[in-house]
C-alpha cells in the first residue's frame, strides 16, 4: 500500500500564506464581475426610473439581491479556493519536509538512503537529482579515500629512507592521514 499523509498543514506558515494570498487574489479579481452587474442592473435602474417607476424598483430590489448572492457566492469561493491550495500545497511542502530531513540526517552522519517522495508529490525530479548527486559525491569519496591511502603508504615507506628529524614529521603526517581515513571510513 502506498504512503498517504493524513496531516496537511507540513508547513504551516508557507502554505496559510500561500493560501491566503491566493484566496485574496482569487477574490478581488473575482470582484469584477459583481461590480459590472451592480453597474449594469443600477443602468438599467436609472433608464427605467424615469418611465416605469415599478419596473425600476424590481430591477433595483433583483439588483441588492444579486450581488448579496453573488459575493456570498465569491466569499464561498474564496474560502474553498484557500482549502484547496492547503491541500494542493502539501504536495509542495511535503517534499520540502523530506528533503531537509534527508540533509539534516546526512549532516548528522547518519546513512538516510534514498531519497523518496510519495507518488502524487510535485518535484520528483529533485529527489532523483539529489540521489544521483549523493552518490556521485560518494564516489568521488571513495576514489579521495583509495588516494589518500596510497599517499599514506607511500608516506610510511618514504619515512624508513630519511634521516631521522625528517622521519617524526613524515610519521606525524601519517598519523594524521590514518585520522583521516578513519573518520571517513567509520562515516560509510
Amino acid at each position: 500500500m502506498a504512503y498517504s499523509r493524513k496531516i496537511y498543514l507540513i508547513n504551516p506558515k508557507f502554505q496559510y500564506r500561500l493560501s491566503f494570498y491566493a484566496s485574496i487574489l482569487i477574490f478581488v479579481t473575482g470582484l469584477i464581475y459583481p461590480f459590472t452587474i451592480y453597474v449594469l442592473l443600477t443602468t438599467i435602474s436609472t433608464n427605467f426610473s424615469l418611465k416605469n417607476p415599478e419596473i425600476a424598483l424590481y430591477y433595483t430590489e433583483k439588483r441588492d439581491l444579486l450581488i448579496l448572492l453573488l459575493t456570498g457566492l465569491h466569499f464561498g469561493f474564496a474560502i474553498l479556493t484557500f482549502f484547496g491550495c492547503i491541500f494542493f500545497s502539501h504536495k509542495i511542502a511535503g517534499p520540502l519536509y523530506k528533503l531537509q530531513k534527508h540533509l539534516r540526517m546526512i549532516r548528522d552522519g547518519q546513512s538516510p538512503g534514498k531519497l523518496f517522495f510519495r507518488g502524487g508529490d510535485y518535484f520528483q525530479d529533485v529527489a532523483d537529482d539529489v540521489n544521483e548527486t549523493i552518490e556521485h559525491i560518494e564516489d568521488e569519496f571513495k576514489t579521495d579515500l583509495v588516494y589518500l591511502s596510497e599517499v599514506n603508504t607511500y608516506i610510511n615507506n618514504l619515512s624508513l629512507v630519511v634521516p631521522d628529524d625528517k622521519r617524526v614529521v613524515l610519521n606525524e603526517i601519517s598519523s594524521r592521514l590514518s585520522e583521516i581515513s578513519d573518520k571517513f571510513t567509520n562515516k560509510n
